[in-house]
């Protein structure tokens, strides 16, 4: 199941940011541009998570946050709230009123996706086990999808459990009697250069022509790790 995230902000630049950044790290994203639309919002479709301004139109993000808190159906859904409002003051109240983290105006998106992934994983494990985020790289174990960059990339199932290994493990580098181990196991025999194969096929299908980078490192006498940006 793809994680669904509420986008509650009222400034279109920033909302459409969020919606495609998050799109394309593979989250189902809906966006709302005032509190009051929020709070419908949840009401009809409850989120897996909620990106909530602070200073919003109609109804606050506080407001939003403590409404949401006090109704039993969205009591337990994760909220990190997105402001402007720096005040130590103002991180007490909005954690105290219910938020799960609290990010100041301007970030680095590349910090809100770690913190939407290490909320998702410390509330709802289970969203967080299914599906995994390396670079522009998202594998969902449980739809077998892979995509890179937005689009889909289709992988063999050899491919595809060679890549959830390595994603399991980034920047470490594996030698062909490990992955073989790992991948294909034990009990069957395989020969050392079938890996060799089996990374030239997964490299081939990840790495389109508008790709900035390989994802996947050769290591000379040593082996291969996969080596991106988280």
């Amino acid at each position: 199941m793809i994680p669904n995230i509420l986008v509650v902000e009222d400034e279109d630049a920033l909302s459409t940011l969020l919606q495609y950044n998050l799109e394309k790290e593979g989250y189902d994203v809906v966006v709302a541009t005032d509190g009051e639309e929020a709070l419908t919002v949840v009401s009809e479709r409850l989120p897996d998570l909620i990106v909530l301004d602070w200073m919003l139109p109609k109804v606050s993000g506080i407001e939003v946050c403590r409404r949401l808190r006090q109704r039993t159906e969205s009591r337990n859904v994760p909220i990190i709230m997105l402001t402007a409002r720096g005040e130590e003051s103002d991180r007490i109240r909005g954690l105290d009123t219910g938020a799960d983290d609290y990010i100041i105006k301007p970030f680095a998106m590349s910090e809100l996706s770690a913190r939407i992934r290490a909320v998702l994983r410390r509330i709802r494990p289970g969203l967080a086990e299914d599906r995994v985020h390396i670079g522009d790289l998202v594998i969902d174990r449980v739809a077998h999808r892979v995509k890179r960059a937005g689009s889909e990339i289709h992988l063999g199932p050899t491919e595809f459990r060679l890549l959830d290994y390595l994603m399991q493990h980034p920047g470490r580098v594996f030698s062909r009697e490990q992955l073989l181990d790992a991948v294909w196991g034990s009990d069957v025999y395989v020969e050392a250069r079938t890996v060799d194969v089996h990374i030239g096929r997964l490299r081939k299908a990840l790495n389109r022509q508008d790709a900035e980078a390989d994802p996947i490192r050769t290591v000379r006498s040593a082996g291969y790790s996969l080596d991106m940006d988280a």
